[in-house]
């Protein structure tokens, strides 16, 4: 486990990092660890004690006192491809000493790699989506509505008007975004963290590598988000809005103004994570008649003009086969295959 000193210079390292991304940052370890999970970091130094290559890893514990499951997302980093081996000895170190039966890794979109090389094979199960919509930021804000199909333009040209205000919220605001998503997951029927979580969220993140953004008119909040930012890559992770003036097309123009954040800290590119994984030809086929997962949000997303982008999903290593086919014949259970 790294010291408190070397948690600084980890954030350092991840912000240097070509794929930085969020979900390797000691906030989000912080995040995880708060709610169920415990956070270490598998680390290689030079002669110097300069990190040089590394991976921030989380551990799950497993049902009836069977273990843990470790969880790599969005990494792990290395400043050289010949620090690979290094790294994965540390990591699997690590793991053993958290009484890991498997690691899940899921590289993301940025790492260029082969899982196989490392002993990984296909999970059945990812706790990431893998696919999803990233949005090209550079260049004017003319370029990139241009890119945006047309729907999408007029209702952000339509947010702008009747005097909604958009503002980056603050601590206290974060009582009024939880409200919006417990209004939003009744709506849209799907789960959401309880307040506590997004307040930590806030607390840990903001004002550094997040924001939240609110939008209210005459009183009455009606959208906000939480975007997030690493490197060149902004997300947009957490979103909400009210049952009133929906006519207003304020979420529309919270996205716009998350957007601008994400330019003003010089991304370039915005990812919407999380769209139903089926190929561009299916989604495009199905999206009008289906709003079940994430397929309600799809619709919602296609139109910012950003491309369909899947990941490699998740890849397991196991170290207890016995307790890893446990694992598997659960999932299929639970998935009614068994």
């Amino acid at each position: 486990m790294l010291t408190a000193d070397k948690l600084i210079a980890w954030d350092s390292f991840v912000l240097e990092q070509p794929c930085a991304h969020a979900l390797q940052l000691t906030a989000w370890g912080d995040l995880k660890g708060a709610y169920g999970w415990q956070v270490d970091r598998a680390a290689v130094t030079d002669a110097k004690g300069t990190i040089i290559a590394g991976a921030q890893l989380l551990f799950r514990r497993l049902p009836f006192r069977l273990g843990t499951m470790g969880y790599l997302a969005m990494g792990p980093y290395v400043t050289d491809d010949s620090q690979w081996p290094a790294l994965w000895e540390a990591v699997h170190r690590t793991a053993r000493k958290h009484g890991a039966a498997f690691l899940k890794w899921e590289p993301g979109l940025c790492l260029s790699v082969d899982p196989t090389r490392w002993n990984f094979a296909p999970s059945p199960q990812t706790v990431q989506p893998p696919n999803t919509i990233v949005i090209d930021i550079s260049g004017s804000d003319d370029a990139i509505l241009a890119r945006m199909n047309q729907g999408t333009r007029r209702k952000i040209r339509q947010s702008q008007k009747n005097d909604v205000r958009y503002y980056e919220g603050s601590r206290a605001d974060v009582d009024t975004f939880t409200r919006m998503m417990q209004t939003t997951g009744s709506r849209n029927e799907f789960g959401v963290h309880e307040p506590a979580y997004y307040q930590l969220a806030y607390d840990l993140f903001v004002p550094g590598q997040a924001a939240l953004i609110l939008a209210e008119h005459e009183g009455d909040p009606l959208a906000g988000i939480m975007v997030f930012a690493a490197g060149k890559t902004a997300w947009y992770l957490y979103g909400a809005s009210s049952d009133v003036k929906r006519n207003l097309m304020a979420t529309y123009g919270v996205q716009w103004q998350a957007i601008q954040w994400a330019k003003a800290r010089g991304c370039t590119e915005y990812d919407l994570w999380g769209i139903p994984d089926a190929t561009p030809d299916e989604l495009e086929a199905q999206f009008e008649t289906r709003s079940d997962g994430l397929w309600g949000v799809y619709g919602f997303k296609r139109g910012w003009g950003g491309e369909v982008v899947r990941s490699s999903g998740a890849w397991d290593h196991v170290y207890n086969p016995l307790i890893y086919q446990a694992y598997k014949l659960a999932l299929r259970v639970r998935n009614g295959d068994g």
